[in-house]
């Protein structure tokens, strides 16, 4: 029996560490090629390194700012050069402006929280979905959204904004590229591994949700891989909440 993703061809952003680094790697196990692309090239070396070891010749290292048009231009032009086509886009890049509140966020901060944890959406998803068009295969689009975006925080303001801004922007997504066979969707996970914008889990980190245990990378790599795969081929321009019931029980 063929791996449940035998023959994908993704890019991965973010990849160079917690829920990016696993989504790559379920990838990779279940028989996809990755391009795995992160700000810091030495995380996604790294990440591709232990990859190609188990695996060889899985995964790619790419370094891209995805707040940047110019440098994810170059970026799918590069992922293309390096595995022949690209079919899957799953961009796991945030960062976050917590603490703050309106009356001390700052306008820089503001932006760049911004254009990190969403125009990096618009701008990921149209360079590869120009290139997916163009080749006429179709493709799937995964952005990784947050429960952040789904209630309000009393000690963030801008990170929320933009995870809320992602939901609508996947459903028009969704509309204007399912003519050409893409399909685009949003995974969403709560307190999942290390926080947003840091690479060690405090181990008093709080969770409150209906499972009882804390939410991994793996859990949520797990939903994307569904997300990506035949299985979930009637799906587009929704939600897969991945919380284990965090919003029903606090909405926190």
């Amino acid at each position: 029996m063929s791996s449940p993703l035998q023959g994908r061809h993704a890019v991965v952003t973010g990849a160079g560490r917690n829920v990016g680094a696993a989504i790559a790697g379920r990838f990779v196990r279940d028989g996809a090629r990755v391009v795995v692309a992160d700000v810091d090239f030495d995380a996604a070396s790294r990440v591709a390194k232990g990859l190609n070891d188990a695996y060889p010749g899985s995964a790619v290292p790419l370094a891209a700012d995805v707040s940047s048009g110019a440098e994810v231009a170059g970026l799918v032009d590069s992922a293309w050069a390096a595995l022949g086509h690209i079919d899957t886009l799953v961009n796991c890049v945030a960062i976050t402006d917590r603490p703050t509140t309106v009356l001390d966020l700052s306008d820089d901060l503001w932006r760049k929280v911004i254009d990190v944890s969403l125009t990096s959406a618009f701008l990921t998803t149209k360079y590869l979905a120009k290139k997916m068009v163009a080749e006429g295969r179709g493709g799937v689009v995964v952005h990784i959204g947050s429960t952040s975006g789904q209630f309000a925080r009393k000690n963030a303001l801008a990170y929320p904004t933009a995870k809320a801004a992602l939901y609508a922007l996947v459903r028009s997504l969704a509309v204007q590229l399912g003519p050409h066979g893409i399909r685009v969707n949003t995974v969403s996970p709560n307190k999942v591994g290390s926080p947003v914008g840091t690479d060690v889990e405090p181990e008093n980190r709080e969770r409150r949700n209906l499972v009882g245990r804390a939410c991994t990378p793996e859990d949520i790599a797990a939903a994307v891989a569904f997300m990506v795969g035949a299985e979930a081929g009637f799906i587009t321009g929704t939600d897969l909440l991945v919380d284990g019931g965090a919003l029903l029980s606090t909405g926190d």
